[in-house]
């Protein structure tokens, strides 16, 4: 129960923003993002219907093919989610002020607000159904990958956004806002890039592994690799550094063996001794 009321708080708190950033920014400018509250905008528009209550009421089905589908996997937070959403728009709505009219400023600002409510909730191990509910169904029924399926999804709302609105160009706009709203909530989800991963097969992996220890304090561990044309059995040394140690790193292992083949990648969320706290998780 405790676990719940924390995620039950986290998914709220998201959702809300997601709603300032809905009111303040998109609903006004015709910014109709992809996904079912992209596509309640469309409605709202097109018909008065208030965006909160069609958001919901296009979910709901979605939802309980989902539930019975997939079962528990689309559970209790997630229709939490998808109800606190839609409350909250329209709930918001008559206080919430219209910061700008112009459209670009809107889509960025917009597109960030919503990114990072949708990353809390997302974090927090809610969604708000939608969109990405609806892919995993037609990946299910079809075959489709869901990736596809939700990039096809999004395209055709946004492309009826701009046919319904009569201006194309709010089309343009809710794409840059849909990429805008997908890199903040994988900043949220994962952590900003805050380390280095080195990968280093060498034909001196003791030398190299010690002067990392030696040198930069970092701590190694060593993999077994066999080559795939050699077939020759070797120790893989694995390190992670802050990204002001790439350089040192580089030079350290290029100064003992030249002919190391090193793979450097961008390491999220990096818990433990001499970075984060492993009490995040």
């Amino acid at each position: 129960m405790k676990r719940w009321m924390r995620d039950a708080c986290g998914i709220t708190v998201g959702a809300l923003l997601s709603a300032v950033a809905l009111n303040m920014f998109l609903i006004p400018n015709k910014i109709a993002a992809g996904g079912i509250t992209g596509l309640a905008i469309v409605f709202h528009y097109l018909f008065g219907v208030p965006v909160g209550m069609t958001s919901l009421a296009l979910n709901i089905p979605l939802f309980l093919i989902g539930v019975k589908m997939f079962g528990k996997r689309y559970g209790l937070n997630t229709l939490f989610g998808a109800v606190v959403l839609s409350f909250a728009i329209d709930g918001l709505a008559p206080f919430v002020p219209v910061l700008t009219n112009d459209t670009l400023l809107s889509c960025l600002y917009g597109g960030v607000l919503d990114g990072l409510g949708l990353g809390l909730v997302f974090k927090f191990n809610g969604t708000t159904a939608g969109t990405d509910l609806g892919a995993a169904i037609i990946n299910k029924l079809t075959g489709i990958s869901v990736g596809q399926a939700l990039l096809g999804v999004d395209f055709f709302v946004i492309t009826l956004a701009g046919f319904a609105f009569g201006k194309s160009e709010l089309s343009l706009y809710a794409l840059i806002t849909l990429v805008v709203a997908t890199q903040i909530l994988d900043l949220v989800q994962e952590g900003r890039s805050s380390a280095r991963a080195f990968i280093i097969m060498t034909s001196c992996p003791d030398a190299v592994g010690t002067a990392i220890m030696d040198e930069l304090g970092r701590g190694v561990t060593y993999l077994s690799g066999r080559g795939g044309y050699t077939g020759e059995v070797r120790e893989v040394v694995f390190c992670v550094v802050s990204p002001t140690e790439v350089s040192r790193m580089k030079e350290l292992v290029h100064r003992l063996d030249e002919g190391a083949f090193v793979i450097v990648a961008n390491a999220h969320d990096v818990l433990g001794e001499g970075f984060g706290s492993i009490q995040k998780l």
